[in-house]
Formats: structure tokens, C-alpha cells, sequence
């Protein structure tokens, strides 16, 4: 069977629709387990205290920020090569989402540093790439507004995710690449003396799967409010030509 059916349009809502109340149930019970668990039944760490809480909301966040470019870069480069129109449209309706989850995590991890660095911001390469991909995130967003033919947006939009996605690949490599910086080492890692203890671990597993099925759900939804927006816009377009 193969995955391209579901670049008909029909397919795709018709496959979604049947999905979406189980990825609702699952999302709403692994964050509410992840963040109660977290928030509640997690011990105060012994040098930051109640603040590490906010990983909770900030790794997670920061994590989806910028698989959901990835996600785009990947649906783009299908709409290059094969031009479905559902994969164009399912990168655009993962943008604000991607924009939301990016200003999460520049928020908490404004309200994570300032107790811990002293300050609410500081240039280092991960935050400051970070808020670069905010930007990119904001003018995928205009463009696609700003730009009336769907087709040519789709395509002027694509190179720009392909552009933005070095900042990406940035803001999850910057601590590798530069040993300089205040933001310290990823929370979790395939090195086991990197991940931060088990009390924490686990409940941020629990928050990071419910961030995925978030975005994964979010992605589904508006993916089939933009299918749905384009076949008004053609009925409305052959009203007026009849």
C-alpha cells in the first residue's frame, strides 16, 4: 500500500478524520500526566531549585520548534519534486505551530535563565539562532500571505524553509559546535552521563511524547482546514467565472 494515496486530498481528510479522536485522547493523557508528574511529584533540584521545573515546558518545546521546520523542509521538498498539494499545504499549516512552540521555549527559557544566568537574555549561538528561526518562522508565514498565487507561494515558500533550516540545524547543534555560551548541554542524549537524573527523565519523556502528538494532531487539523480553504476558494473562483 502506498503513503502517496494520501496525497489526494479526499483520502487524506477522509484517513485524518478516523485518526484524530485517538491522538486527541493520547495527547490530553500524556500531558497531563507528563506535566503533573513533573510539576508535582518531582523533586526540587539541589542547586536550581523549583526553576528546573521548567523543563517541562521548555525542552519539549524547544524540541518541536525545530523538528516542526524539519517536518516543513521534509513536505517541501515533496511538493518540489512530486508537487502534491497536500504536503505544501501541511508545511503551511505546521508554521504557526512551529512560531508557537519556538516562542514557548525563547519564553521559558527566559524565565529558566534569569534566576540561573542573571539576565533574561543573552546572545548566546543556541538563543540566538533560536530567535533567528523565529524570524524564518514569521516570514514563512508572511510570504505565504503576502503571495497570491497558492502554486507560487508554495514554491517561494519552500526555498525559504530551505534556507531556514541551517538555523535549524543550529539552534540544535550550537552548544556542539561552540564550546562558548551560557546555555549548557542537551537535557537528554545517547551519552547516559548527559541525561539529567531519572526523577526528571522520566516524567520528561512522558512531556515530550505529549508535545509530539500535540504537534502531530495540530498538523492533522489545520492541514484539513487548508485542504478544506482551498476547494471553497476554487468553488468561489468558478462562481465567478460562471
Amino acid at each position: 500500500m502506498s503513503i502517496w494515496k494520501y496525497a489526494n486530498p479526499k483520502r487524506f481528510i477522509e484517513a485524518t478524520t478516523r485518526v484524530l479522536p485517538w491522538l486527541v485522547a493520547l495527547t490530553a493523557l500524556a500531558l497531563a500526566v507528563g506535566l503533573v508528574w513533573g510539576f508535582f511529584f518531582t523533586p526540587d533540584d539541589f542547586r536550581q531549585g523549583s526553576t528546573v521545573k521548567i523543563i517541562y515546558l521548555h525542552v519539549p518545546a524547544a524540541m518541536m520548534a525545530i523538528n516542526a521546520w524539519i517536518m516543513m523542509l521534509a513536505t517541501s521538498l515533496i511538493w518540489i519534486v512530486r508537487r502534491h498539494h497536500v504536503s505544501a499545504l501541511a508545511a503551511k499549516a505546521a508554521a504557526p505551530i512551529g512560531l508557537a512552540f519556538t516562542l514557548v521555549a525563547l519564553a521559558t527559557g527566559a524565565l529558566w535563565g534569569q534566576p540561573m544566568w542573571g539576565t533574561w537574555w543573552a546572545w548566546d549561538p543556541r538563543l540566538t539562532s533560536f530567535l533567528i528561526l523565529a524570524l524564518f518562522y514569521l516570514g514563512y508565514i508572511t510570504l505565504w500571505s503576502a503571495v497570491e498565487d497558492p502554486d507560487t507561494a508554495a514554491d517561494l515558500t519552500a526555498i525559504l524553509c530551505l534556507v531556514g533550516s541551517v538555523f535549524a540545524l543550529l539552534s540544535r547543534y550550537a552548544v556542539n559546535l561552540w564550546n562558548q555560551g551560557l546555555h549548557q548541554e542537551a537535557s537528554l542524549s545517547l551519552d547516559a552521563e548527559k541525561n539529567v537524573a531519572d526523577v526528571f527523565w522520566l516524567p520528561l519523556l512522558v512531556c515530550i511524547a505529549g508535545f509530539v502528538l500535540l504537534f502531530v494532531t495540530l498538523v492533522l487539523v489545520r492541514t484539513q482546514t487548508e485542504i478544506r480553504a482551498r476547494r471553497l476558494q476554487a468553488l468561489l473562483a468558478r462562481e465567478r467565472v460562471a
